[in-house]
């Protein structure tokens, strides 16, 4: 079953939490490639400097303002994608980042899906994805277990030094004990696990 709409239409970060443990569905050409989500990032509105709407509307960060549940994918380094979804109300340009997912349906036992660019690489998502309703038949997410609070990791987002102050906030959650997390967490002297 799809997630619906309502889903999507709550803050950036409720959403990135309820994400996890569910499936990333992919597809096309008669294959079908599942992905469950064991790490997500919130980029929680335009007053968020390491969200993309921060700088405003523009035709790439268009999407981000709505509808919720549209797939936001862009390229880093001009050349790894990255698969986003669309959260909030309309007008809010805010987004979660899937970094990581669990091999679960159609992908090679020894496929890397710790990282953005390889999860997109390896689901065979492109910029062609971008903007897509998340209730199409090709490209969706479906429930799965839900996980426990307690296996749940928090943490500052990765790649976003450039934010100043808000590259500390914990908008980085992932599944404690997953092997297909894209970064361990690192630890402070005398900090326990």
């Amino acid at each position: 079953m799809r997630l619906p709409v309502s889903f999507y239409s709550r803050p950036a970060l409720t959403v990135a939490r309820e994400l996890l443990g569910t499936h990333l569905v992919f597809e096309q050409g008669g294959g079908r490639r599942v992905g469950r989500i064991v790490e997500t990032e919130a980029y929680v509105g335009e007053h968020d400097l390491a969200c993309h709407a921060s700088k405003g509307r523009t035709p790439r960060t268009e999407v981000l303002f709505g509808p919720p549940g549209r797939a936001y994918v862009y390229l880093i380094y001009g050349m790894y994608h990255c698969f986003n979804v669309v959260t909030d109300q309309e007008g809010v340009g805010s987004a979660v980042l899937v970094r990581a997912v669990e091999p679960v349906e159609g992908l090679p036992e020894d496929v890397r899906t710790d990282g953005p660019g390889r999860l997109c690489r390896a689901l065979g998502l492109t910029l062609a994805h971008n903007r897509w309703d998340l209730q199409d038949a090709v490209l969706h997410l479906t429930r799965g277990e839900p996980v426990p609070e307690a296996r749940v990791e928090r943490g500052p987002r990765i790649g976003v030094d450039y934010a100043g102050e808000w590259a500390l906030e914990p908008y980085r959650l992932w599944i404690r004990g997953s092997q297909h997390v894209s970064r361990p967490p690192v630890r402070r002297r005398g900090e326990r696990s």
